[in-house]
């Protein structure tokens, strides 16, 4: 792959860059500011404000790849400037390319027919509406989405939805429209991967309550939100099957590889914007009759954060790179390994910003808390690490069924088992 940016793909990212100094960054304050004054659960005014001007920008739906519906991007050339977006907490609402949003517009886009398309994909196209995701259930195990339990079951002209599900993002959001859910429709299949499907439930509608706010860390995430849900004799027309039944395990096998690159772009840029944090914080600050960043401590976590971000971005960047010229099941090796190693690597850095800053690190005034709450989340969000670990040991070592390998090297890799791509119910945020 080239490593250097195209002229397309370093123009998005400048442009992204400059807007976020001279729009983002000056008004994450207010934000927080508008958040906590009244209702925490309506929309933020100011977002909406950012909003307009990020269309005025031609800065709006930078993602889809492989469509005409967004900026026409390939994950790679997205990749910077989603980096850059990741650097503020507010910015990917900004420029229409937050979670869960992206990843269900995606599913629309892929999965959905015309009229679904028509009455869902484009107001969430033109940020008049908003999305949840509805995965993760309570009482299974949610590392295999197989567990699932929740009922998807076929009478007459409408399917009825009975279950419960938590860690549904967004759904908390005043502007959330639409549920995307995953049940079992077929329980009794033999072939566990065809007995999922999804299926698309406006809200509010009859039968569905949110239950409860779940906090990460003490953080309630509002006016965004992470929601238990009930479906109780949840009734919708057949017509809002996505793609049809028994194709679930199929459509969120499309969803996940985007949705974790996405996370795992915005993680370095949050790693990069907490280094920087760090860099300028320890320059200012004297202990001990010299600045902390004299001290060869700092010095040490200072160069093994720059180390960590660098092998994090490079290896998110082939990951893009194999999406784009292999498609997204043959990058599902390099999709598991980013989404272990950049919330790791993000984890570290900020805790080390943290330390840094004292006890000032762990108020709100700096971000570093809300940061290593976002990050560490993301080591469960779209499949635990152990899950992710286990499909890249299998992948390996399935390069060596019946084969021989040459100079130690890898051999050749035989097809994929229907069940290799990781999906799991421990959904966040994505």
């Amino acid at each position: 792959m080239d490593f250097g940016y195209s002229k397309k793909t370093q123009d998005i990212r400048d442009r992204v860059a400059d807007f976020m100094e001279e729009h983002i960054y000056p008004n994450e304050q207010e934000m927080w500011a508008q958040i906590e004054d009244g209702d925490r659960w309506q929309p933020i005014p100011l977002m909406e404000e950012l909003k307009n001007k990020a269309k005025a920008a031609d800065l709006w739906n930078l993602f889809l790849p492989e469509s005409d519906l967004g900026a026409g991007l390939t994950n790679l050339e997205y990749a910077p400037a989603c980096e850059e977006m990741g650097r503020s907490p507010f910015a990917p609402e900004v420029f229409n390319c937050s979670a869960p949003d992206t990843g269900n517009m995606e599913v629309l886009a892929r999965y959905g027919t015309q009229d679904q398309k028509d009455q869902w994909l484009a107001p969430m196209l033109n940020g008049d509406i908003r999305s949840a995701f509805a995965m993760t259930e309570t009482e299974v195990a949610s590392s295999d989405a197989t567990n699932i339990e929740t009922l998807i079951i076929r009478e007459g002209d409408e399917y009825v939805i009975n279950g419960r599900k938590w860690w549904t993002s967004g759904a908390l959001d005043k502007r959330c429209r639409i549920l995307v859910v995953m049940g079992k429709s077929d329980p009794d299949n033999p072939n566990r991967h065809k007995q999922q499907s999804m299926i698309l439930v406006p809200l509010p509608w009859p039968g569905v309550n949110i239950r409860r706010v779940l906090p990460v860390f003490g953080f309630d995430d509002a006016p965004h939100g992470h929601a238990e849900v009930t479906f109780d004799n949840v009734r919708v027309p057949a017509d809002n099957m996505l793609l049809g039944d028994g194709r679930g395990f199929e459509i969120a096998q499309g969803r996940l590889g985007p949705g974790r690159i996405h996370h795992c772009m915005r993680l370095i840029g949050l790693a990069e914007r907490s280094l920087e944090r760090m860099c300028r914080r320890t320059k200012d600050r004297v202990a001990f009759g010299k600045p902390i960043a004299d001290q060869t401590v700092t010095q040490e976590r200072i160069a093994e954060s720059r180390i960590l971000i660098e092998q994090s971005r490079l290896l998110t960047l082939k990951a893009a790179w194999l999406m784009d010229t292999v498609g997204n099941k043959e990058a599902r090796k390099e999709i598991a390994m980013i989404k272990v190693a950049a919330p790791n690597m993000a984890c570290q850095v900020i805790d080390w910003a943290i330390q840094s800053f004292g006890g000032a690190g762990i108020t709100a005034d700096y971000g570093l808390g809300y940061g290593y709450a976002w990050a560490r989340l993301l080591r469960l969000a779209d499949g635990p690490d152990e899950v992710h670990r286990n499909q890249i040991a299998r992948l390996e070592l399935k390069q060596y069924d019946n084969t021989k390998s040459r100079r130690g090297g890898s051999a050749h890799v035989p097809p994929p088992d229907e069940g290799d791509e990781v999906i799991t119910t421990t959904r966040w945020i994505s």
